[in-house]
């Protein structure tokens, strides 16, 4: 049995749970995110409170997609709430990030500036040079388009150069030792 799944999730003030053919919608201050629910299982909104059933006990897969749609639906009612952001830093000679508009240009040490398009429903913001916020109410999303800037230049490991999370530790090794 799921814990996860059976957990009930409480519906703030200001928050809009509603279940309609399969689609489950969760209105808030922030927004509307809309999630497909899966045949297996079943979403019951009552008093202010979600409930994520199985329909078939007999069925495996319905026990993961439980638990799954239940944390999806408690994330989808913070984003609507509260939002989600990931803080990016860049390190290195010359490296920096630049909005203009909904593009993002990276100079990473290539030849080129990389450019990327922020996704609708994303909020980018570069307080400084060397920094990126990105923003939104789903959490996946952001998280993807995080990993995404990321994956432009990975830190290196001999002298951490590249694009990080705020606060992530990169194992730094140490190089060649001269020969004696």
């Amino acid at each position: 049995m799921s814990r996860i799944g059976d957990r009930k999730l409480t519906i703030p003030e200001k928050v809009n749970v509603e279940v309609l053919n399969d689609f489950i919608t969760v209105k808030g201050p922030k927004g509307e995110l809309t999630r497909k629910v899966p045949k297996n299982v079943i979403v019951n909104v009552k008093d202010n409170e979600v409930t994520v059933e199985i329909k078939n006990e007999k069925d495996k897969d319905a026990g993961v997609l439980q638990g799954t749609l239940n944390s999806h639906i408690q994330n989808m009612i913070e984003g609507v709430t509260e939002g989600y952001s990931k803080k990016l830093e860049i390190q290195g000679v010359g490296y920096r990030f630049q909005l203009q508009g909904n593009k993002l240009n990276i100079n990473a040490g290539f030849s080129h500036q990389v450019k990327l398009d922020v996704p609708k429903g994303i909020n980018a913001e570069s307080p400084s040079n060397t920094e990126l916020t990105i923003s939104g109410i789903d959490k996946e999303l952001v998280g993807e388009f995080a990993a995404v800037v990321r994956k432009v230049k990975e830190p290196e490991p001999y002298k951490g150069k590249g694009i990080r999370y705020v606060g992530e530790h990169i194992k730094i090794k140490e190089g060649k030792k001269a020969s004696k």
